[in-house]
């Protein structure tokens, strides 16, 4: 299918557009055929081998999806609805469409890290070659090598490829929007416009509404860049929106008017609604930071954020107030604010090229200038552009949750964006003024890439050095203009010195990452950041990630232990612990017992207990929280049922159905884990929550006993 679409949009069916109008950029002295075929082939087997090497120390990744793949597996129900467990008690906090081709993948080899993994590789390798055919259309073959080298090498976006959230599927599914809306655009063709919004359809169905960040954008240029009347225009964009409501629109309908009684609870709801979930949690709860069903009620933190600020979570520093989920001040997912994706969380992630694509997109256009309103170039670069500055713009002030590896859906559009712009400019470098922006965007990169690798001292120390005298030899050579012979040497030397300072950066990063094992919910590429909040596993040096994974607060505390002296009472949350079952950690991030952040890891003991008669029940255990859930469900192969979805506060099931489905001899075992309550109300809901009440009606009623560390409870003992 991947083929067939690579095709379709790389072909020339629409009428040929003038060269005068600048809306082709076929060049006539481009490279050979073989040079052509030999470039993109490296392009995309070594981009396939770099996102293979070292997948399996990811292990099962994010063990939360892990488990719904595996569920998917195993149930078509389970599969559809995207449901946690084979059981199907609860689905996953997003739709599904991310866990169907792993699903299947698992379906047909088997469970193994690869099985699960190498369809989110192949989709990123699938990426990177539907951009380079989306910009070669447009500007040319080594633009289209340009846009698919960036975007390979941008560190949070490699990561995600090689991961198993729904980014890989979100970011191809956006690019083929794009590249569908700007054939359209061509063309003047319906079917694009309806291709688009289908891509646009099935993008909600893997992320909901991160997707439509990219519509205005869409819009806008289809209306400005299309053929024909504007009467015609507005018509085809019509037509696209009906084709989006329907991509997104059977499904969520499906879901809807399915009996409530026969299939899961849908995660991250309050109410068991779909559409709660797309307008809430997953929504507008995310820009105003009031998220129902967050790990703190209604999203807000007020003192809590605080106190969150001072043991290191977000970026407000000791003591940090701000709104809720950030704010001026910071708060629990860190300081909101304009320069919110250049900060120690994001800005080695994704950043590294942002000022020089900027600066070289403004200077593109005043070279298109007064092309006709139908210009290609102009069209692909504001599409892009638009991607670009909408998404980062609603990233840096949403004041829910938010984390850095959100932002690999800005990486196409910082490729295209200056890869295309390049392209516009470098054939008219004989202008003086054009020679200067090139050699300014060449010093501003090499500089910012100094100071990112900087936040990272002990990391290749000596490659900022590198990166920032290369760069600035570089930009000085990008001054002198054309005339002698020699000039053209000179150009291409400072052509290839311009792509090592701005790639050495990125591809250090990416290369750490790819040598570093990713796991659990919240993960960051690259090594640790000096001031950086350093969830994610793996890392070296102070401010980051410790040993062994344990997350590292900006104080320098492990994540989840408190500063000396410090108390925190009330913030426990349901079925957790401040330490996590071996104080390793927020929330468990370590152990047996797994916790808010990462999945359990059972030993060989208690995975043969939870399988001893297994087939006698709907769930071999229940557990709060579906990432405490999905480590044993994953060990055992019989489903786990995860109380509470992932944060543990969905009312799923209520302490009745609970009661009722152990009365019916349906779950074996409660695992306690190590994640305890704390004392009063806890900010998940805490002791009024089910999750609380089915734990106090367990821990009152059986008894326990406690195999390797986790706490067990035999819910069939007489």
């Amino acid at each position: 299918m991947t083929t067939v679409a690579l095709h379709a949009l790389g072909r020339d069916d629409g009428p040929p557009a003038s060269t005068a109008s600048g809306t082709r950029a076929r060049d006539a002295t481009g490279p050979s055929r073989r040079v052509t075929g030999l470039s993109l082939a490296a392009l995309l087997v070594s981009t396939a081998v770099l996102y293979l090497w070292n997948l399996s120390a990811n292990g099962w990744a994010n063990s939360f999806y892990t488990a719904a793949i595996q569920a998917g597996s195993q149930s078509w129900k389970a599969w559809f609805f995207g449901s946690s467990d084979m059981a199907n008690s609860i689905t996953v906090d997003k739709p599904p469409a991310s866990l169907w081709i792993p699903g299947l993948s698992v379906r047909m080899f088997g469970l193994s890290p690869w099985s699960v993994l190498v369809p989110e590789v192949l989709m990123g390798v699938a990426s990177v070659a539907l951009l380079y055919v989306i910009t070669r259309r447009v500007l040319g073959h080594w633009a289209g090598i340009g846009a698919g080298v960036v975007l390979a090498l941008t560190p949070v976006a490699a990561m995600m490829f090689r991961f198993d959230n729904p980014e890989a599927l979100l970011i191809l599914l956006m690019i083929a929007a794009c590249g569908a809306l700007l054939r359209a655009a061509e063309t003047g063709r319906l079917r694009w416009m309806i291709a688009a919004g289908l891509a646009i359809g099935f993008g909600f169905l893997a992320k909901q509404l991160e997707v439509m960040l990219i519509v205005p954008a869409m819009v806008l240029v289809y209306f400005a860049a299309a053929p024909g009347s504007w009467l015609r225009r507005i018509g085809h964009l019509l037509v696209a929106l009906g084709s989006l409501i329907v991509g997104a629109g059977w499904w969520i309908l499906a879901v809807t008017l399915w009996p409530a009684s026969s299939r899961p609870y849908i995660g991250g709801s309050q109410n068991n609604s779909i559409l709660e979930l797309t307008l809430g949690y997953n929504g507008f709860g995310r820009l105003s930071g009031n998220e129902e069903g967050s790990v703190v009620p209604g999203g807000g933190m007020g003192e809590r954020a605080g106190r969150f600020a001072e043991m290191g979570f977000g970026q407000g520093g000791p003591g940090g107030q701000g709104g809720p989920g950030g704010g001026p001040g910071g708060g629990m997912w860190g300081q909101t604010g304009i320069w919110r994706m250049f900060d120690a969380e994001q800005g080695g992630q994704i950043a590294w090229l942002i000022p020089a694509a900027l600066i070289v997109f403004v200077a593109a256009l005043v070279v298109i200038g007064r092309a006709p309103r139908t210009d290609r170039r102009r069209a692909f670069l504001l599409l892009f552009a638009g991607w670009l500055l909408t998404m980062a713009g609603t990233f840096s002030f949403m004041a829910g949750i938010f984390h850095s590896y959100y932002t690999a859906a800005l990486a196409p559009a910082i490729a295209a964006v200056l890869a295309g712009s390049l392209a516009v400019l470098w054939p008219r470098r004989g202008k003086v003024w054009v020679r200067v922006v090139l050699a300014a965007a060449t010093w501003a990169t090499a500089g910012w890439g100094f100071a990112l690798l900087a936040r990272s001292p002990e990391f290749v120390g000596w490659l900022r050095w590198l990166v920032l005298v290369v760069g600035i030899v570089a930009g000085g050579l990008l001054l002198i203009g054309p005339g002698a012979r020699w000039t053209h040497r000179v150009a291409t030397v400072a052509a290839a010195a311009a792509i090592v300072a701005g790639l050495a950066g990125p591809t250090a990063y990416t290369i750490d990452t790819v040598a570093t094992a990713k796991q659990g919910s919240i993960i960051s590429a690259g090594p640790s950041v000096d001031g950086a909040m350093g969830f994610g596993h793996g890392g070296h040096g102070p401010g980051g990630r410790g040993p062994g994974g344990r997350g590292m607060s900006r104080a320098g505390q492990p994540m989840g232990q408190l500063p000396p002296g410090m108390t925190m009472p009330g913030m426990s949350m349901p079925g957790m612990s401040m330490s996590g079952t071996n104080g390793e950690g927020f929330g468990g991030m370590g152990g047996p017992g797994g916790g808010l952040l990462t999945g359990s890891e059972p030993s060989d003991e208690l995975t043969a207990i939870l399988r001893t008669d297994a087939d006698k029940y709907t769930w071999i255990a229940a557990a709060v929280g579906s990432n405490e859930a999905s480590g044993y469900q994953i060990a055992t192969g019989y489903s786990v049922m995860p109380i509470g979805g992932f944060n543990g506060t969905d009312p799923s099931p209520t302490l009745a159905q609970f009661k009722q489905l152990v009365a019916q001899g349906k779950i074996h075992y409660f695992i306690g884990g190590g994640r305890e309550f704390g004392e009063g109300q806890g900010f998940g809901g805490g002791s009024s929550g089910t999750s609380a009440e089915i734990r106090e009606w367990v821990e009152s009623t059986f008894t326990s006993t406690t195999v390797d560390g986790v706490t067990l409870y035999d819910l069939t003992a007489e």
